[in-house]
């Protein structure tokens, strides 16, 4: 499990731009104006060998908030909740606060690791204005620009030597499928049909369940654990009271996973969110079956199922392998399919394609389709190899990768699952070149 990181403080002290230098790429807004950040955002990093969870917050503000500020400082609570190690940052340009003060208040009761990054620091006169940051009582300020990279080797160092130590996880033999989606689609009420007893709070208010909630059962002998999860809902939408989304356990419970079903709401229809989410599960590259919940409310003729995996199909055109099934966790139709699919994927999952066939498959797919040319460059493959399953991936050996256009990688997956379908599964395919040939001498 990666830990999960928070960095909080009050507006425009440059969290943005640290979370940006920290994942190493401009996923952030940065502004010179207070309150740009208004929204939970994440990415994962690694520092010394651990890899981790990024979140970036909006600042605390704790007086004369509006309904902006309330919702903001709502978020960066939610993630300080979650959070494994807070990273405090503070400004030394501007001097301690009373704002640093209450930050630091409410951030002494959460009894985690704590970090005090002392930004702007950018000249010595300013490394030595971080030490009156001594008096917040929340061990040494670490001086940082996180503009110019200075001092930040040292933070991560900190914030890694803040991780628990790994534990390895035990080995088990049990398929682990997470039941995800938004808020209030029956998810907990899946589950429940799927177990045949109320082990999970089924609730008409968006959010009952709170936390993953893992649970143990057979099915068709085979052991399986069903990871319950919070709703995950849109950055920005996440109401206060009992619509406190936990995105980040979620996407925890993905990463435990080896097969996620994506709950929909029949009758809501697919939704840009639900594709969201489906992108949540193909970046860990899990595997997925998309489940179409209330399918008893929908109203029905002989085309409307087709008509309705079409429109899933569009709405999640990135994942065109997923099985796609109708189901009402309220009368139990069709129910019991979900887990039959999920044992099938993920026994497609760890299918394992022989050398000799993944190269005759080359051998026609660029017969069929030559690859295409780059400034008067073709692109020659010599031969593919799969190394490894779970998920699938494929090595594909090559004159020059920088040659390699995505299209063409879309066509060689095609090709792949013409001969084997992994259904379900996400593939990953990767390139490589010829090492240049060193002059003799």
């Amino acid at each position: 499990m990666k830990p999960i990181v928070a960095v909080v403080g009050r507006p425009n002290v440059g969290k943005s731009t640290l979370f940006n230098r920290l994942v190493g790429q401009p996923l952030a807004i940065v502004e010179d104006s207070p309150g740009t950040t208004r929204d939970r955002l994440y990415a994962d990093s690694e520092w010394n060998g651990r890899a981790f969870t990024l979140v970036d917050t909006g600042g605390l503000v704790f007086e004369q908030m509006g309904e902006v500020e309330s919702k903001v400082r709502e978020q960066a609570q939610i993630a300080i909740a979650e959070a494994d190690v807070i990273v405090f940052m503070v400004d030394t340009s501007t001097g301690l606060t009373a704002a640093d003060w209450e930050a630091a208040d409410l951030l002494r009761r959460t009894d985690k690791p704590l970090i005090l990054a002392a930004n702007k620091a950018d000249n010595e006169e300013r490394r030595q204005a971080a030490l009156e940051f001594y008096e917040l009582g929340l061990g040494e300020p670490i001086p940082i620009s996180s503009l110019h990279g200075t001092g930040t080797g040292d933070l991560l160092d900190a914030i890694t030597a803040s991780f628990a130590p790994e534990v390895a996880e035990e080995e088990d033999e049990a398929m682990r499928v997470a039941i995800v989606g938004r808020p209030n689609v029956g998810k907990s009420s899946l589950l429940n049909a799927l177990l045949g007893e109320e082990r999970a709070i089924v609730s008409e208010i968006p959010g009952t369940t709170r936390d993953a909630i893992d649970t143990r059962l057979e099915w068709g002998g085979e052991p399986i654990v069903l990871i319950d999860t919070a709703g995950i809902r849109r950055r920005g939408r996440i109401e206060p009271g009992v619509e406190k989304y936990s995105v980040l356990r979620a996407m925890r419970a993905i990463q435990r996973a080896d097969v996620a079903v994506l709950v929909l709401d029949g009758v809501d229809g697919p939704t840009a969110q639900d594709a969201h989410i489906a992108g949540y599960i193909l970046e860990e590259m899990k595997s997925v079956i998309v489940a179409v919940n209330k399918w008893d409310l929908v109203p029905k003729d002989s085309h409307t199922m087709p008509a309705y995996t079409q429109a899933v199909r569009a709405a999640l055109r990135f994942m065109d392998y997923v099985p796609v099934l109708f189901i009402s966790a309220k009368t139990g139709q069709r129910v019991g399919q979900v887990l039959d699919t999920a044992l099938r994927v993920r026994e497609e999952r760890l299918v394992r394609l022989s050398t000799a066939e993944l190269n005759d498959m080359l051998r026609q797919a660029v017969a069929r389709q030559a690859p295409p040319t780059k400034a008067g460059k073709s692109l020659k493959f010599y031969y593919v190899t799969q190394p490894s399953v779970d998920p699938p991936t494929f090595v594909f050996f090559v004159n020059d990768k920088e040659l390699v256009h995505f299209s063409y990688v879309r066509y060689l997956e095609n090709q792949i699952r013409e001969r084997y379908p992994f259904t379900g599964t996400p593939l990953r395919l990767l390139f490589r070149g010829r090492e240049p040939r060193r002059k003799k001498g």
